[in-house]
């Protein structure tokens, strides 16, 4: 389905789901588990095109990958990876790309990683930089893609992060995995810890704090251990149905098994200052890492919320669809300091401007995010624009649940690049009933 027509009169959405697996964590699952050069079973794996063009990169190196059910497998990399000249497809996906530039700059092979034309548009110069530091041999086209990597021998390095970008960090810790000496990385504001929690999980040389010079993260040359992996629900997945819960009139959304690691928890710190009616409950945690079941109800009273600072890195994919949720909060709410949004799939802040202005909402956009006037009725016939970019086209649904007329979202299915599953969970709540 490339376009989407939505459907009109949505009343309410009641129920409960159980959120897909995370697609960060399930990434790094399937790195850190072929690097254990034995067997390691992951359970509930992200089954979205971008983490099957992780998994399908470490097929083409030899690894064994056995399917036991829809999302549970056996990866088997006892034998290593093989040797030789490679060409991998990343697809859509920046997290392949960057994390595997990292390890692939010390390993016994030579690559070239390419993308869809969409990643071939984003930055890599945040990572080429410090892996050149570090002793990477990485030619580019003018630090975008492709990306060909001659593996040699690293050095650890003590490096600056100007921004704080999981990406970048797990590059470097990737590198100094296999790096001579130890790698510390610092950042001004600290990034998603997915990579530190599962390195330390497989038993690497890690550790991670905060002194005088920001947040870090040491790495030293370690063997990872296999163990078993599973992996949790993935709270950007779910900002949607909370959104959902929270705006749509007479809902009550219950989202089972989500992840909410503190380093990826902003959304939940926006509904309080929102006051929005929710509940967290069954925390605990699942290797290594917190989940909870999140529990939204209809809440009329919205209050207008403000982003900016710490809490970006904390919610940086979540703010389309907090976007949308400002639209229905009574009084301005402000996004700043999002100026990273613009290197995502799509330029984030301008698109979803452009959309909401379609929909004659009171919004003005700036260099770092933009400035919305709720509470605003959605009643206007529109055609929008996903740009390939699967965030975008998620938010739009959800602004049609609340629209009175039908809306065509073009270019609908790019969410099978993160969320295949997406329309069947919106109709297991209600919709389309």
């Amino acid at each position: 389905m490339d376009n989407f027509i939505s459907k009109e009169n949505i009343t309410s959405l009641s129920g409960e789901i159980i959120i897909p697996p995370d697609k960060s964590m399930s990434h790094r699952a399937i790195i850190f588990g072929a690097l254990t050069k034995g067997k390691v079973k992951i359970s509930n794996l992200s089954l979205g095109q971008d983490c099957l063009n992780t998994l399908k990169i470490f097929e083409q190196l030899g690894v064994k990958v056995e399917f036991l059910s829809k999302r549970d497998l056996i990866l088997d990399s006892s034998n290593g990876f093989k040797t030789g000249d490679f060409t991998f497809d990343c697809g859509n996906s920046g997290t392949t790309t960057r994390l595997l530039a990292g390890l692939f700059s010390w390993q016994n092979f030579n690559s070239k990683l390419i993308g869809d034309k969409s990643l071939s548009k984003r930055p890599m110069k945040r990572i080429i930089e410090p892996l050149s530091l570090m002793g990477a041999e990485i030619k580019s086209n003018e630090n975008k893609l492709p990306l060909e990597i001659k593996g040699k021998d690293l050095s650890g390095i003590e490096y600056f992060s100007k921004i704080a970008s999981a990406q970048v960090k797990s590059a470097i810790l990737l590198a100094g995995l296999g790096a001579k000496n130890k790698t510390r990385t610092y950042e001004p504001t600290l990034s998603r810890n997915h990579s530190e929690i599962m390195l330390e999980y497989l038993g690497a040389k890690i550790t991670s704090g905060k002194d005088e010079k920001g947040y870090f993260a040491q790495i030293e040359k370690s063997n990872l251990t296999p163990k078993d992996i599973e992996i949790v629900g993935d709270i950007s997945s779910a900002a949607f149905f909370m959104v959902m819960g929270a705006i749509v009139p007479n809902s009550s959304i219950l989202i089972k098994n989500v992840g909410i690691n503190p380093t990826r928890d902003g959304i939940i710190e926006v509904f309080k200052q929102s006051e929005i009616d929710f509940e967290i409950l069954n925390e605990k945690y699942v290797s290594n890492e917190l989940c909870a079941d999140i529990k939204v109800n209809y809440t009329p009273n919205i209050k207008p919320f403000e982003i900016k600072g710490d809490i970006i890195p904390r919610l940086i994919d979540e703010i389309p669809i907090l976007a949308v949720l400002a639209t229905q909060a009574q009084g301005q709410s402000t996004v700043s300091n999002a100026q990273d949004l613009r290197n995502k799939e799509s330029d984030r802040i301008k698109t979803i401007v452009d959309a909401l202005l379609s929909l004659d909402v009171d919004i003005k956009e700036k260099e770092d995010g933009f400035i919305i006037n709720g509470k605003k009725e959605f009643d206007k016939e529109v055609e929008l624009e996903t740009h390939l970019d699967h965030r975008l086209a998620m938010s739009y649904f959800v602004m049609s649940l609340i629209n009175k007329k039908p809306m065509k979202i073009k270019g609908f299915d790019c969410i099978n690049t993160s969320f295949p599953e997406f329309l069947d969970l919106a109709k297991q709540i209600g919709y389309g009933e």
